[in-house]
C-alpha cells in the first residue's frame, strides 16, 4: 500500500456490488479518479475503487486528499487487470 497526496479529478456515484466477503452478500463500491499534484493535467492520475463506508464518501473536483492505495493485478479468460482499491481518504482541502 501507498499513501498519497492527490487531488480529485472526479466521483462517480455508488452502486451495489455483489462480494462474498460480507454477510449481506452486497457492497457498496464508488469510482473516483484522483491526480497527483503539479502544474498540469498531465500529470499521473490513478482510477480507484472505494468500497463500504468509504463509497458513502464524497469528495468533490479540485479536493486535496491523501488517499492510501492498494495496487494489485488479477487475471480474468487469459488478460489480466490491474485494481486500484482506495482503502482510505481523507480530504486536507480545496
Amino acid at each position: 500500500m501507498e499513501t498519497k497526496i492527490l487531488r480529485v479529478v472526479r466521483q462517480g456515484d455508488s452502486f451495489s456490488v455483489q462480494s462474498a466477503k460480507v454477510e449481506s452478500g452486497q457492497i457498496r463500491k464508488c469510482n473516483i479518479v484522483l491526480r497527483e499534484l503539479g502544474g498540469s493535467k498531465f500529470e499521473n492520475e490513478f482510477v480507484c475503487s472505494m468500497l463500504g463506508n468509504l463509497a458513502g464518501c464524497r469528495f468533490y473536483e479540485g479536493d486535496v486528499v491523501a488517499a492510501t492505495l492498494r495496487f494489485s493485478t488479477h487475471e480474468y479468460q487469459g488478460q489480466v487487470f490491474q485494481e486500484i482499491l482506495a482503502t482510505d481518504i481523507v480530504k486536507i482541502s480545496k
